[in-house]
């Protein structure tokens, strides 16, 4: 089993409080992600704020880019960001816009699957290799109810994430059924009194799960 790497997602906070959320968890989490909510409140100041104080992490921006991929790109490797995200649901022209970009600059680059088809999820597979795969139950069907994100493909060889609603309760099912590489976790560190004791015991779930 490879040596998980979980992701901070922090979202729908100031600026000043995720980097302290971050700071408080740091010693347990790999990356730290500037959540949608940020990009969208505070733009690229967010990401260059992160860059700033966390010099050496590595750095996602939660862009959800579906269309304007150089600008988008552009703009968030300039301010420090590592990794963005495209949505699998996007153009074909602009994920491989994404690819490109994050392959001139040697960065890497998130396909996020929210509401994509399995073939969808099939082609994007075959198509990007070099991606990472998030798999992501949305926010809203959390909280709403809808149909859960499926992986009834094999991801065999690909970058595979996971993430929406991670928690102590559900993480060594997931880690069980899918072994991603990347486990993307916000409330069930973020909304704990001591975030690093909470992500380090569910690092340990994970970890201790066949």
């Amino acid at each position: 089993m490879t040596t998980p790497i979980f992701q901070l997602a922090l979202d729908r906070f100031s600026i000043d409080e995720a980097i302290n959320i971050a700071k408080a968890a740091e010693k347990e989490v790999d990356w730290l992600e500037i959540g949608t909510s940020l990009v969208k409140e505070f733009g690229m100041e967010s990401v260059r704020a992160f860059r700033r104080v966390f010099p050496d992490k590595i750095l996602l921006a939660d862009t959800k880019t579906i269309d304007n991929a150089i600008y988008e790109a552009k703009i968030a490797y300039e301010a420090g960001a590592d990794i963005i995200t495209v949505m699998g649901c996007s153009p074909k022209v602009t994920i491989e816009l994404v690819a490109e970009e994050a392959r001139k600059r040697r960065r890497d680059y998130m396909i996020d699957l929210l509401n994509t088809t399995l073939d969808c999820q099939k082609e994007l597979r075959d198509a990007f290799s070099d991606a990472v795969f998030c798999l992501h139950t949305s926010k809203d069907v959390q909280e709403h109810g809808g149909k859960k994100a499926a992986a009834n493909i094999s991801w065999q060889g690909r970058r595979l994430a996971t993430a929406g609603g991670i928690k102590k309760e559900t993480i060594g099912a997931i880690a069980a059924q899918l072994a991603p590489e990347v486990y993307i976790i916000g409330g069930a560190i973020t909304k704990q009194k001591d975030p690093l004791a909470a992500a380090k015991t569910l690092r340990s779930i994970v970890e201790h799960t066949a």
